[in-house]
């Protein structure tokens, strides 16, 4: 599909319209383009369009991960100046949070990550925080661990404890309120790379442990993004973090193209096929919602792919 202005807005219209969206997506973090972007026929807004859901709209504010000087491997995300400003008239223009990632790699035969550059991404993310919560902007705050690499679920669990526990501190001393933050982080899992890859209960067992290590229970919401992962590997791994865990925490979701990579894919770019991309964004949506109260199953899931199917 190509990549333009017309084709983002009538996907983008496509996945708002789409009946029963706010019934399993709360809020929709947008870019800049669609904030301020016309829903199809240019008489309604994107965010109204969101609204009209019964979602809430968001926007990300951050300016993308940069290299970090002196530190050859290593990001830095921009974005914090000018940051006051453009929080006050998106706060103005309607919306309720905000998001910033930081990136964090792992590679092991480079020393990476180093604790400079973790420490560095959870001072953006700290100073980010405290000025979304100054204009009245709920922060999603993400310490993204990739799981791009050959790294073990060992490394992973190493280095996410390790950007929380620096996360945290950051955020204690800019005095965020962390009552009202929404975590974003990655889930202990295996490198894409790795041969022996750990199973789906290992991944809710690493995080569920990585978790209650780090992270204060003063957070009240965990919104896992899925880093890659695919579709059901993502749901799967959110209902085991919820089956069966006492977990002090509202842990959910918060997915791009473990939730949508269905949707675009039959979609294609075609009018014809809007009513189909939606009855599979529906169902993922569905079965994520599942997951995170802990009530999702392999069988649930075949029964609503076959239903898209009859649908489409």
């Amino acid at each position: 599909i190509e990549n333009n202005e017309a084709n983002r807005r009538a996907y983008r219209d496509l996945l708002f319209r789409t009946t029963g969206f706010g019934k399993y997506i709360s809020g929709v973090i947008m870019f800049d383009e669609t904030f301020n972007q016309k829903a199809v026929g240019g008489r309604t807004k994107m965010t109204e369009l969101i609204q009209k859901a019964k979602s809430l709209p968001g926007i990300k504010v951050d300016c993308g991960a940069k290299p970090l000087s002196n530190f050859p491997g290593e990001t830095i995300t921009e974005g914090l100046d000018n940051l006051p400003a453009r929080m006050k008239a998106y706060a103005e223009n309607g919306a309720t949070f905000a998001k910033w990632r930081a990136v964090i790699d792992i590679n092991t035969s480079a020393n990476i990550p180093s604790q400079y550059a973790i420490n560095a991404n959870a001072a953006a993310l700290a100073r980010y925080a405290a000025i979304c919560q100054e204009y009245g902007i709920v922060p999603i705050v993400e310490p993204e661990v990739l799981m791009d690499g050959d790294h073990s679920i060992d490394v992973c669990y190493q280095v996410t404890e390790q950007s929380l526990y620096a996360l945290f501190s950051a955020l204690y001393e800019a005095k965020v309120d962390l009552e009202g933050i929404v975590l974003k982080p990655n889930m202990v899992i295996s490198g894409k790379k790795n041969k022996n890859r750990a199973s789906a209960e290992q991944v809710a067992e690493q995080t569920v442990k990585c978790l209650k290590a780090a992270v204060p229970s003063s957070v009240q919401t965990i919104a896992f993004l899925s880093g890659g992962q695919s579709d059901v590997e993502a749901t799967e791994h959110l209902h085991l973090i919820n089956a069966g865990n006492k977990l002090p925490w509202n842990v959910t979701y918060s997915y791009g193209r473990a939730l949508q990579a269905a949707a675009i894919s039959t979609w294609g770019g075609k009018q014809d096929n809007v009513k189909a991309a939606q009855a599979v964004l529906l169902h993922r949506a569905k079965m994520n919602t599942l997951a995170a109260q802990g009530k999702w199953s392999a069988a649930l899931e075949a029964d609503g792919q076959s239903t898209v199917k009859l649908a489409a």
